[in-house]
């Protein structure tokens, strides 16, 4: 699945630049021109990476605001002024950054740097999950429930194996559409309750068993125990 990355960029030339060229090495971008718009697409989208150019919307990321719910831990690169000295990139680091980039950018470094902090944060995926009686097996790509085996659809699959990642944690519907569909944008489409309904159906094997569970007005999870 490729990493999503939130692009926090006022110059418009700029920010064109690094889109076409971010979206040509297979990373999903979410282009942001002003800081309210790049703090809300963190809290929607939950990018796998954060660009910003303000030094102080890195901190604002890292320090939460109330009522927001974005991933304070996401990773973040700065990628700053090319006048910048020794002391504002340790400022830099101070208010939470995982790198810094100057400008003018020479865009392989920064694809590499990207890379490199992606590797650092991402966990390893389990290949096998386990939720009660319930087995997702990524690398066969099939599921059981109490030995039995769940014929799924190729997008089912993918739903299900997203949930299974974090079988407790609450996906929105916006990384659920991202991660499994490839949605840039946000738009009206019933394609994740249909499927997630789909999906519900088949693994309801039994009277305890409730599995990709509605949470209302925010999204999916796995289970709800």
């Amino acid at each position: 699945m490729n990493p999503a990355l939130l692009l926090a960029e006022p110059e418009p030339e700029i920010r064109s630049y690094l889109e076409r060229h971010l979206a040509d090495d297979g990373f999903r971008v979410l282009g942001a021109a002003f800081n309210r718009e790049a703090l809300e697409l963190a809290e929607r989208a939950r990018p796998d990476l954060v660009l910003v150019s303000e030094i102080d919307l890195c901190a604002r990321l890292r320090e939460g605001e109330p009522g927001r719910s974005w991933d304070r831990d996401v990773p973040v690169i700065v990628v700053g002024s090319e006048h910048v000295d020794a002391r504002e990139r340790v400022r830099a680091f101070e208010r939470g950054a995982d790198d810094y980039v100057h400008r003018p950018v020479v865009y392989e470094e920064l694809a590499a740097r990207i890379r490199a902090v992606l590797r650092r944060a991402t966990p390893p995926v389990a290949e096998r999950v386990e939720a009660g009686r319930l087995v997702v097996d990524r690398v066969t790509r099939t599921v059981t429930l109490g030995g039995r085996p769940v014929h799924l659809a190729a997008k089912e699959f993918e739903l299900l194996a997203r949930l299974a990642a974090e079988p407790k944690r609450v996906f929105t519907k916006d990384e659920l559409l991202r991660d499994v569909w490839g949605y840039r944008s946000f738009c009206r489409t019933r394609t994740l309750e249909s499927h997630a309904s789909r999906v519900r159906r088949k693994l309801a094997l039994g009277p305890d068993d409730r599995f990709v569970v509605n949470v209302w007005g925010v999204g999916y999870k796995l289970v709800d125990y």
